[in-house]
């Protein structure tokens, strides 16, 4: 199954290695019931970058990915991050139920 990853707009400002870790992390808080907790030195095999590249790439996702809700959440012996589905606002729900009529 492929998840769309991001907008147009988002494309243009993020990298192609972050547009990697962010098609990685959507599938898997897609899978994990819209909410995860991550390390970088955890899933840096998986998604094929080193934890200090998915370190330095995760606040660029903080800032300008619009598909992902991402927040620095602790750290203890590597920061740990939380990855959610963005919640749909009240209006927007209305849009989309009209969008699929």
């Amino acid at each position: 199954m492929s998840v769309n990853t991001c907008s147009n707009a988002t494309d243009a400002q993020l990298s192609q290695k972050a547009l990697q870790l962010a098609e990685y992390l959507l599938q898997e808080v897609s899978e994990n019931g819209g909410e995860l907790y991550i390390k970088g030195k955890f899933i840096s095999g998986d998604v094929g970058l080193s934890p200090k590249e998915i370190g330095q790439l995760m606040p660029q996702l903080q800032e300008k990915h619009d598909r992902l809700d991402v927040e620095r959440w602790s750290y203890t012996s590597a920061t740990t991050w939380r990855v959610q589905l963005p919640r749909i606002e009240a209006g927007e729900t209305d849009t989309i139920a009209e969008a699929a009529d």
